[in-house]
């Protein structure tokens, strides 16, 4: 109930903080025997407070945080209009500008976080000019963050996916190689696949339907980038974050500190993935690469390259006289004061994890499942199942680590139970990897969907837009590719169907429904 309280909340009167808390509430009365005053009081000293003494939960507070400094400094400086000006020659319309978006999300593969963030608060400025809705900002940004991360050979989330993985296959006596599974389980991630399929081809064709459509068509006509009575979770217009009158527009100023979180991020991987790891116990330098960043401590990364971009973003505005010393201050504080709005919603959201556990609400949703199954239907329930939970939970990071040791042990035993079953057969392999593949697919495409996703907040909040109006108009779009990745990928390919031969029919049935179907926003008259 708490989660569904939270979430219906949302949707219906679109007051994110207000729901979120009740949910909390609601579920501190299940807790603490429906004693409303206690209730009250638990929310905060027993959920709250504790999701803000996580280390990694206070690594992003601290991460987010730096990094709104940061771009408030660039703002101040007159970097962020520096690249506006820099990119007009290129990003001259509509369709470019979708384009350079999506292409920037997909080389910011390394993490989800640094992803989201980077690209909303770079492309914000260039896709207000071009009269791109905040709504569909946020729709590419969030479309391509999780699903690029997820399925790059080298990321944050190996490390810990393979450790899940390879415990799964400890626990029932399979000798396969995490990595290698990890590997071959790639092509059957139909959902993040088919989601960077969709995000590429409304770029493309500039093509839209449902409420996105109608948020591009309110762009187009009136130049509202965000609808009248929606509050964006980052204020990007404030003067507060507008460089003095006469500041010179130079693009370096912004272009610097990105660069520096991007190349910070990734020493900061190297050099706490490397620390104790012998080079010489590996074949090749590529598999020591990616055991590298599988052992990385990310949030150590990103803490480090957060305050070194906020570093170099204040030492090139003082260095050139663009700002003082009071002025630069004032715009870390300001860039600070950006992102209280989205950092309470995230507290509240790990807050509602938080309830959610004590609860047991995924040992619950597990439970639908049971046991007596044929083994080809498990990636598609393992699917819906990993959605509900993260679309519930809003994490697909606590999705996988409630599912994965418990559907891949459920998988073997429904396979090796008809006799002569061959566990180095294909059908065995493709049931098997079908199912680890879809608790990451679906963790991603509940996180799509929840309004208390930290993805979908992130995006929301690098975006400049408003929370609920990225999730309406993102939900429809999520629910398609959804549909179609368990149809033509899920399914058959649990039957023995090629997962390349699955993608390549849905690819172009997605470009087919947006062509056929979509509408570009009409010109202003």
């Amino acid at each position: 109930m708490p989660p569904l309280i939270a979430i219906g909340l949302a949707l219906i009167f679109k007051d994110v903080l207000l729901s979120l808390f009740l949910g909390v509430f609601s579920g501190a009365l299940i807790l603490f025997n429906w004693n409303p005053f206690t209730a009250f009081a638990r929310s905060i000293d027993s959920f709250i407070a504790p999701s803000l003494a996580n280390g990694s939960n206070a690594s992003i507070i601290i991460f987010t945080t730096l990094l709104g400094g940061m771009v408030g400094v660039i703002g101040k400086s007159g970097g962020t209009r520096g690249i506006v000006e820099r990119l007009k020659p290129y990003a001259t319309n509509a369709r470019r500008g979708q384009l350079a978006t999506w292409a920037l999300g997909v080389l910011i593969f390394f993490d989800d976080y640094a992803n989201t963030l980077i690209v909303g608060n770079t492309m914000r400025p260039i896709t207000d000019k071009l009269r791109i809705s905040r709504e569909k900002l946020a729709y590419i940004v969030d479309s391509t963050a999780a699903p690029v991360t997820s399925v790059a050979p080298i990321s944050t989330w190996i490390g810990y996916e393979l450790g899940l993985i390879g415990t799964a296959f400890a626990a029932i006596g399979l000798d396969w190689s995490p990595y290698n599974a990890f590997l071959a389980s790639i092509p059957y991630r139909f959902y993040p696949l088919l989601a960077l399929v969709l995000g590429f081809t409304i770029a493309i064709t500039r093509k839209d339907f449902g409420p996105m459509r109608k948020a591009e068509q309110r762009a187009e006509e009136t130049g509202e980038l965000v609808r009248q009575g929606d509050k964006p979770l980052f204020d990007a217009s404030s003067d507060q974050l507008s460089p003095p009158e006469g500041t010179p527009l130079r693009a370096l100023n912004a272009l610097l500190p990105i660069l520096t979180v991007i190349a910070v991020t990734l020493l900061g991987l190297y050099r706490t993935g490397s620390a104790g790891l012998e080079r010489t116990a590996f074949d090749s330098r590529t598999e020591w690469l990616r055991q590298v960043f599988s052992d990385a401590d990310s949030y150590a990364a990103l803490l480090w390259a957060s305050l070194a971009g906020l570093t170099v973003a204040l030492a090139l505005a003082l260095a050139q006289r663009l700002l003082s010393v009071r002025q630069a201050m004032e715009a870390t504080v300001n860039g600070f004061r950006a992102m209280l709005m989205a950092l309470t919603i995230l507290v509240l959201a790990w807050s509602i994890g938080g309830i959610c556990d004590q609860l047991h609400t995924a040992d619950f949703a597990v439970g639908l499942i049971g046991d007596a199954l044929p083994p080809q239907w498990m990636p598609v329930l393992v699917f819906l199942l990993a959605a509900l939970i993260a679309f519930a939970t809003g994490s697909s990071w606590g999705t996988m680590a409630i599912l994965m040791p418990i559907v891949i042990p459920i998988a073997h035993y429904l396979m090796i139970g008809p006799p002569g079953v061959d566990m180095t057969g294909s059908v065995y392999s493709s049931v098997m990897l079908g199912t680890y593949s879809s608790v990451l697919a679906g963790s991603i495409w509940g996180d799509h969907c929840s309004p208390i996703s930290d993805t979908t907040i992130l995006s929301s909040m690098a975006s400049g837009c408003d929370h609920i109006a990225h999730v309406r108009t993102q939900m429809p779009y999520a629910i398609a590719v959804g549909v179609l990745a368990m149809l033509l990928g899920d399914i058959p390919s649990a039957y023995g169907l090629s997962p390349w031969i699955s993608l390549a029919v849905a690819a172009p049935i997605i470009v087919f429904v947006v062509i056929r179907f979509g509408k570009r926003p009409e010109p202003a008259k």
